[in-house]
């Protein structure tokens, strides 16, 4: 064989090689299993100790609650509470404000939702704020979501981990740039949500074959905004990464987990942005973020429905949390 020829078919083999090495990067060869995630997550969780004060471990903000939505806000608020944030706030209409505040009197809760100046209202509070959590139970109304809408981009300047669910997911999928690129940004979309989302991007139906392609095209869509894909496995992606937590849950699928979720992952990602990158060991906190709160909630759908089967509600996987957590960060 001519040398030009060999050496033309040794760049055409090179070539191939690549595209395959290139296209395994790309569906998550770099992936961690549960095995490798849990110790980086479990270095994000700050220690509990005397020496702190109140507020250190987390301060939430809940953008949602309207007349007809109570419980979403109520469940995502008093999980991130259960999981170790200081302080729960809840930011909701008038009329739902009073539901709220009698599920709990743990949770901070401000009637100002669907005020006249309810930007300036929650804008006040966001210095006091590590993260926000978006969207649930916050209705379709348009005054609603335009005010969801200012205060995202308000907390966006301030650098605050803002994770985007039910609603808020909505109003991202109408106006994408509303989150485009934010690298603290966190979406946690059921498949609807997620094929919703997907058209809006791309222009075109969802191909629901390899989900794990899917969700990296639309992170990447997104300006490698961090998405949670929920579903048999939870997807998590930056774009970059292919995560895919398949801890084990339950056949259970109440009302109410996916707030179990984003109120968890409210806490997980500003304890993991706050974090050293030893701590992930350079990974990008927001995935771990997701991964921590991914497992803790089908842990807890697991151990709920061992006790309650077909009768299992989020309320009691909510009251599993500490067992949960224990299970899978602390021992």
């Amino acid at each position: 064989m001519p040398f030009k020829r060999v050496v033309t078919c040794f760049a055409v083999s090179l070539q191939s090689w690549s595209i395959v090495i290139e296209r395994t990067f790309s569906l998550g060869g770099l992936a961690h299993r549960s095995m490798d995630m849990l110790p980086l997550v479990k270095n994000t969780i700050p220690p509990l100790t005397s020496k702190k004060h109140k507020g250190q471990d987390g301060r939430v903000g809940v953008i949602g609650g309207c007349q007809e939505y109570t419980g979403a806000p109520y469940f995502a608020a008093i999980s991130a509470l259960k999981i170790g944030a200081d302080l729960s706030h809840v930011f909701c209409t008038k009329d739902a404000a009073t539901v709220i505040k009698s599920y709990s009197p743990e949770l901070i809760v401000h009637p100002v939702l669907d005020s006249p100046n309810a930007v300036q209202e929650i804008e006040k509070w966001l210095p006091r704020l590590h993260s926000l959590v978006v969207g649930p139970g916050l209705g379709r109304e348009d005054k609603l979501l335009n005010n969801a809408k200012v205060v995202i981009e308000k907390s966006k300047a301030r650098g605050i981990p803002i994770v985007i669910d039910a609603d808020g997911l909505w109003l991202v999928s109408k106006d994408p740039s509303v989150i485009q690129g934010y690298q603290r940004g966190i979406l946690t979309p059921n498949f609807m949500e997620f094929s919703r989302l997907y058209e809006a991007m791309h222009h075109q139906p969802l191909d629901s074959t390899d989900l794990r392609v899917t969700a990296q095209q639309l992170s990447i869509a997104l300006g490698n905004v961090t998405l949670v894909l929920k579903g048999e496995e939870d997807i998590i992606t930056d774009g970059n990464q292919v995560l895919t937590c398949s801890q084990e849950g339950s056949g259970r699928r109440c009302g109410g987990q996916g707030d179990l979720l984003s109120g968890s992952l409210g806490v997980f990602s500003h304890w993991a942005v706050s974090s050293s990158l030893n701590a992930t060991e350079g990974m990008n906190p927001t995935l771990v973020a997701a991964y921590g709160a991914a497992s803790l909630t089908r842990q807890c759908n697991n151990q709920a429905f061992h006790k309650y089967g077909r009768a299992t509600t989020t309320s009691d996987m909510i009251q599993e949390i500490c067992v949960a957590f224990k299970k899978l960060f602390e021992t």
